[in-house]
């Protein structure tokens, strides 16, 4: 039996009303909540995740925001995503950087006895950490689906928003909702 995958990238509080939080972000987080409710299929997701020490680390020098500390109240997913992690006992990959190489050997190894039918990503920023994330899987999965959907995605600006969108298009990873 195929499966199908639903990622929820990063769907934190410093990234919706926290330290980076953003009105798209706002936005599209009603629609993602009820996207992984309702997700016929695995939900995963991903934490951005730093240390005390995130202003001397180079991410930290080119963005002086401290944001998702990993233990504080904004590295914790929005609480209503909280909920569903906790109903679906879903997987969470904590990550140090944009893209999850955790993840993808998830999603090569540990389901390699079982085809894989599909795999969207959804969450924010889809400039940074979706986009990241949508290319190591595809270019680790080069013959799976894989999708955004644009509509449940939020970039740090609308612009930087297409822009991944348009990269991802690219490289063969489809968007709908576009």
């Amino acid at each position: 039996m195929a499966r199908r995958y639903l990622i929820v990238i990063d769907m934190q509080n410093d990234f919706v009303t926290g330290a980076l939080g953003t009105a798209e972000a706002q936005g599209i987080a009603p629609a993602v909540v009820e996207a992984a409710r309702a997700f016929d299929g695995e939900v995963l997701f991903t934490l951005d995740t730093h240390g005390e020490d995130y202003p001397e680390t180079q991410e930290g020098r080119n963005l002086p925001v401290p944001h998702c500390i990993k233990g504080s109240e904004g590295w914790q997913l929005i609480p209503e995503l909280s909920d569903v992690q906790r109903e679906r006992n879903a997987r969470v990959f904590e990550k140090p950087t944009f893209g999850s190489t955790e993840l993808v050997h998830y999603l090569t190894h540990a389901n390699a006895a079982e085809p894989i039918e599909s795999i969207e990503l959804i969450g924010v920023c889809t400039d940074i950490c979706v986009v990241s994330n949508a290319l190591l899987i595809k270019a680790a999965l080069p013959e799976v689906p894989v999708s955004v959907d644009a509509r449940l995605c939020a970039g740090v600006t609308p612009d930087a928003h297409q822009a991944a969108l348009a990269t991802m298009r690219s490289c063969q990873v489809q968007v709908a909702g576009a």
